[in-house]
């Protein structure tokens, strides 16, 4: 008897571990190209749920935008809204970092190489898209994109992008990159997760070409300033 209770009771947990798995397992793979069929590495791809509530963070989230050789690392990054983001300077030198984008208007003055600017972090409150700039160094850029939807994620150098853990349900996808054009059709489509379903979608969007202030040329110290 003792054994026969023993076994029911490890069946049941097995049940439960596997319904808690699956409960979320749907992902959404997605491949992004241009309209010359090369992947495009740094694009946000989100999903928007078109019934129910946005699932809104139950803990205050953070990321880390860093300044590395006079650029910001990563380049791109998305979050959700709400999301404290701060900006260490990993560089010998000082930094000033700005932005006067309508999503967030900030400034954190000149300050001076070390960990400890990242507790100077800032709360991105209100949905879209975060510019960013340096007042020392002109060329340096970067993109943060605020969502309200939890569900994104950004492509590799192979135009891959994979949301996992999304609900059952129906979504609007998009996808946005710091040099798509607004005249760019494939950027948005729709889609059906089914219950222990993945899918695959592959989006094909026109770029602007790039544009970036060259980098200061070297000092007679063989470093740039």
């Amino acid at each position: 008897m003792f054994y026969r209770r023993l076994c029911l009771q490890l069946i049941l947990i097995i049940v439960c571990v596997g319904l808690s798995f699956n409960a979320y397992s749907e992902a959404l793979t997605s491949v992004v190209k241009d309209n010359k069929g090369e992947p495009v590495a740094d694009a946000v791809v989100f999903a928007t749920p078109l019934s129910g509530p946005v699932v809104k963070p139950t803990t205050p989230k953070s990321a880390i935008i860093d300044q590395v050789d006079k650029e910001f690392v990563p380049y791109v990054t998305p979050v959700q809204v709400g999301t404290a983001v701060s900006f260490p300077n990993n560089d010998e030198i000082r930094h000033h970092v700005y932005s006067f984008s309508p999503a967030k208007t900030f400034e954190l003055p000149l300050y001076p190489p070390g960990k400890g600017a990242a507790t100077q972090s800032v709360v991105l409150d209100k949905p879209g898209v975060v510019v960013l700039g340096c007042n020392i160094h002109d060329w340096m850029k970067a993109y943060v994109y605020v969502l309200e939807t939890p569900f994104f994620a950004k492509t590799d150098a192979d135009g891959m992008a994979t949301i996992a853990d999304l609900p059952p349900g129906e979504y609007d996808v998009q996808v946005l990159h710091p040099r798509i054009k607004k005249s760019s059709e494939g950027k948005k489509q729709r889609i059906t997760i089914a219950q222990g379903n993945s899918e695959e979608m592959e989006f094909t969007i026109k770029l602007k070409r790039e544009w970036r202030a060259m980098r200061a040329p070297k000092s007679g110290g063989g470093a740039y300033r």
